[in-house]
């Protein structure tokens, strides 16, 4: 059993790594809707997404797909945050305890850091990585 000192900093690192998703979550959300970061560089490319539906639905543009996914993006990983960190703060016993939990936040993270190599750039992978480290650090402190 890991002595009481690595038991009440596990927590911590937890929060850690849930504040870092809850931060890159919330620039991405940011960016989405404030300034130019998402903006493709090719000013013709937006205009034609402002045109062009998907083949799923005529109801939409391009466009307005972008946004949306990146603004769902974002508020998905301010929930891990949000959810992670609130529980590693006030309920850690319930969150160690809860093997579901924990090989959720393993399975989500290890997506991301799958998505983040594959398909974005060094920055959000970077982070996704720190992140990870943070929480298994923090399995690791509470249950070795």
């Amino acid at each position: 059993m890991p002595d009481s000192t690595a038991l009440r900093f596990a927590p911590w690192l937890m929060a850690a790594s849930a504040g870092v998703l809850l931060l890159f979550g919330t620039m991405h959300l940011l960016f989405t809707f404030r300034g130019p970061k998402f903006n493709p560089r090719d000013a013709a490319l937006k205009a034609r997404m402002m045109e062009v539906a998907p083949v799923i639905s005529s109801e939409l543009t391009m466009w307005q797909a972008w946004v949306g996914f990146n603004a769902s993006h974002s508020y998905g990983a301010m929930l891990y945050g949000l959810v992670y960190g609130y529980l590693a703060l006030w309920h850690p016993a319930f969150l160690f305890q809860s093997w579901f939990l924990l090989a959720l936040g393993v399975l989500l993270l290890g997506g991301l850091v799958f998505l983040g190599k594959v398909y974005w750039f060094s920055t959000p992978y970077r982070g996704i990585l720190v992140s990870s480290a943070l929480y298994l650090g923090g399995l690791a402190l509470h249950f070795i």
